[in-house]
């Protein structure tokens, strides 16, 4: 099973996922179907289904197009609201695509209808793979647009907490700088997030992308995995883990980035008057 990490859109990912002796294919949140069919013949492979996490317009956008230009496309999704869904999934369905394995894990929260998508091949030494749209991110979780904060503590502790902890983590943004900048607020001195920021600040000037990670890394430095830990439980007032996953969210959605500080030599520069005359121009 191979994987192929697609960026689009500002900060989104699609994915490309393989079947390697079929040479079959399955995508992830097709939003931009032009750029997916360059990948899918630059791979030599042939597209036989797209798994839709949610409907949102970033993440769904492209399946109406797909399905005209790949007669008897089978798209996937548990919300009617997805474009040109052709087969409607249930909470843990199994599908398979050759070896290829899905287990359509139901994560209501984000949207009413979200749907994360667990994938292994019996037998390889390679870690599952999660496929978590807008539930899960490196360093975060999804807003809660259609849920509470009790499905998304059910999401995130029964569901997706639960997987195997080397399981890959391939998620639906690239958030990762931002999501770890406000885990680094409520844990300050967690020598994980820091190590885990540094890095991704790396990629990101890099223009790499930062997933996948594991959920056994997750549990280290993401707030929203982490809310039984005595600091983050400081940091919000709150000891009950729905509540404290609450307060979290609320300050997330508050959360700026910290404003520029100023260049300390440009900033004596102003005090000494350097800058008067371009300022005194008309």
């Amino acid at each position: 099973m191979k994987v192929k990490v697609v960026s689009v859109l500002e900060d989104n990912y699609m994915y490309l996922v393989i079947e390697e002796r079929t040479r079959d294919a399955v995508a992830v949140d097709a939003a931009v179907p032009k750029r997916l069919l360059e990948i899918v013949r630059r791979e030599d492979v042939v597209l036989r289904a797209v798994l839709t996490t949610h409907h949102h317009w970033d993440h769904a956008r492209g399946n109406e197009e797909l399905a005209r230009l790949c007669p008897g496309l089978r798209v996937y999704g548990a919300d009617e609201r997805i474009g040109a869904l052709t087969h409607k999934v249930a909470p843990n369905e199994e599908l398979t695509f050759g070896a290829i394995h899905v287990r359509c894990l139901f994560t209501p929260c984000h949207t009413s209808g979200h749907m994360c998508y667990f994938m292994w091949e019996d037998g390889s030494p390679d870690a599952p793979a999660l496929f978590s749209g807008d539930t899960l991110f490196v360093g975060g979780c999804g807003k809660f647009f259609e849920g509470t904060a009790e499905q998304m503590y059910t999401n995130l502790t029964q569901v997706l907490g639960a997987l195997p902890k080397e399981t890959k983590v391939f998620c639906g943004h690239e958030c990762t700088v931002r999501n770890l900048k406000f885990a680094l607020k409520v844990e300050p001195e967690n020598e994980a997030v820091k190590k885990k920021l540094a890095w991704a600040k790396q990629r990101d000037d890099d223009d790499l992308p930062t997933v996948p990670s594991t959920l056994q890394e997750e549990f280290l430095y993401n707030p929203f995995l982490r809310v039984t830990e005595e600091a983050v439980q400081k940091f919000t007032g709150k000891t009950e883990p729905v509540e404290v996953l609450r307060a979290l969210r609320t300050e997330k959605d508050n959360f700026k980035k910290p404003k520029e500080r100023p260049h300390p030599q440009a900033m004596l520069a102003f005090d000494w008057g350097l800058f008067s005359p371009f300022l005194e121009k008309k």
